[in-house]
């Protein structure tokens, strides 16, 4: 069975609905980044963060896997897959996806402050307890914080994804402008003969690899994949 490996960005969760952060009326807009996704940030006023997460969190419940989530999902009916993404949220498991990696975080859970990576710590939050009260601590003592890789912050899965990327028979890209690094390093891993499809509106630079390019939105663009493949 040929090994997929689908790289998700923000373009993959638009069409549901999310705001993608980078876009001119993206969240960056209204919340300034170092105050609400760094280390720092979360140190000076760890309660505007918890809330601004908490905030996130309710819209994420609200929002549903488009069909561009539905069709990668389906791409396990063929093919062993793994989804390798840099949202949050938790789309792609909504929609079936059984092997997700997620690089940046995940937003419906919450660990301790001390050591994010110690499992013994994280939380996994449901629709109906998906807001934490500021000041709750983990169960180490520290303050409960989001689950989120901040800005400056080490990506520990950046590693397991660059294997699976060795490993992968073709690779497919949807939604991300490959600017934003670790991840956009990961089309490096790929073997030079492994046929790269990116997924994206917009024109994208894919540092001189042979690729093919099918400039659409994240579903219509799966739906010609599909039959591609």
């Amino acid at each position: 069975m040929k090994k997929i490996v689908v790289l998700t960005g923000a373009g993959m969760s638009a069409e549901s609905g999310l705001k993608t952060f980078r876009d001119a009326d993206g969240l960056w807009e209204e919340y300034p980044v170092q105050k609400v996704a760094t280390h720092d940030g979360w140190l000076a006023d760890p309660t505007l963060v918890t809330n601004f997460y908490n905030m996130l969190r309710k819209k994420c419940w609200n929002v549903k896997p488009n069909e561009g989530h539905k069709l990668v999902a389906a791409l396990e009916e063929k093919y062993d897959v793994t989804v390798v993404t840099q949202n949050v949220d938790n789309l792609h498991e909504q929609a079936g996806s059984k092997k997700v990696i997620h690089l940046h975080g995940e937003l419906m859970k919450v660990c301790s402050s001390n050591d994010p990576d110690d499992p013994r710590y994280q939380q996994l939050l449901t629709p109906d307890n998906c807001e934490v009260e500021p000041g709750t601590k983990a169960g180490d003592g520290s303050l409960l914080r989001p689950f989120i890789v901040f800005f400056g912050e080490a990506v520990p899965n950046i590693t397991v994804a660059a294997e699976e990327c060795q490993q992968a028979d073709i690779l497919i890209i949807i939604g991300t402008s490959l600017n934003v690094y670790p991840a956009a390093g990961l089309i490096h891993y790929v073997r030079p003969d492994v046929p790269v499809y990116i997924i994206d509106p917009q024109p994208i630079n894919a540092g001189g690899r042979n690729i093919t390019q099918i400039q659409k939105g994240a579903s219509e663009g799966m739906q010609e994949l599909s039959k591609l493949l």
